[in-house]
């Protein structure tokens, strides 16, 4: 994606590209039966989004580059949920250890992929992701799944504060309306990251062999 065309951005240097570094990861987001699945609450068709991440998963796989899956699960007495359940109640349905917080089989996780379980929007919140990323000697996070408006979003931001490159595929990313997704796709490329496509990130793992 270009950077923004706005002239009020263009004027005010917005939008620099960061690029990738030396050790970028693939974090794929909710891509989880509950928002794959149109005829849930919280689901949309998405068949596209997991298209284009399932090739970023075959190429960090193939060059053996780290990986991580988030899913988002309350359990039954949805004390873990806060005011989240009180603003959305559809977040119901997802109970931990159910089939609706499982991964979509069609990227499903293999041999030692983490799947991070989280209770908000941003994968850094709460959770054990930064330890991973340290461990892994991580610089950059290439993210992929849904929602572009909420977890796409927030993660973008904690990563950016975290310290990392951060790298956002349009056609891996999805949302339930047009218009949310375009608009934060717009916001992150200006402010947070570099907003590519999934062909732009596999031609750079290949030309970095």
């Amino acid at each position: 994606m270009d950077p923004p065309h706005d002239a009020h951005y263009d004027e005010a240097d917005f939008g620099a590209s960061v690029g990738l570094g030396e050790q970028p990861a693939l974090l794929v987001i909710d891509l989880i039966n509950a928002f794959t699945d149109p005829d849930t609450s919280l689901g949309s068709n998405v068949d596209d989004v997991l298209e284009a991440t399932e090739r970023l998963l075959a190429a960090f796989r193939e060059h053996d580059l780290p990986r991580y899956f988030t899913t988002v699960a309350f359990e039954e007495s949805y004390g873990d949920a806060g005011r989240f359940i009180e603003k959305v109640p559809a977040l119901r349905e997802l109970r931990l250890g159910t089939e609706a917080v499982e991964v979509d089989d069609r990227i499903e996780p293999v041999g030692d992929e983490r799947v991070i379980l989280k209770k908000y929007a941003s994968a850094f919140f709460g959770t054990d992701l930064e330890t991973e990323l340290t461990t892994d000697r991580v610089d950059t996070l290439v993210l992929a799944g849904v929602t572009t408006s909420g977890c796409i979003r927030a993660t973008a931001v904690d990563s950016l504060q975290h310290g990392y490159r951060t790298i956002v595929p349009e056609d891996a990313v999805g949302d339930r309306a047009e218009g949310p997704h375009r608009a934060n796709l717009f916001d992150i490329d200006a402010k947070y990251g570099d907003v590519v496509t999934t062909d732009a990130v596999i031609d750079h793992l290949s030309a970095n062999e």
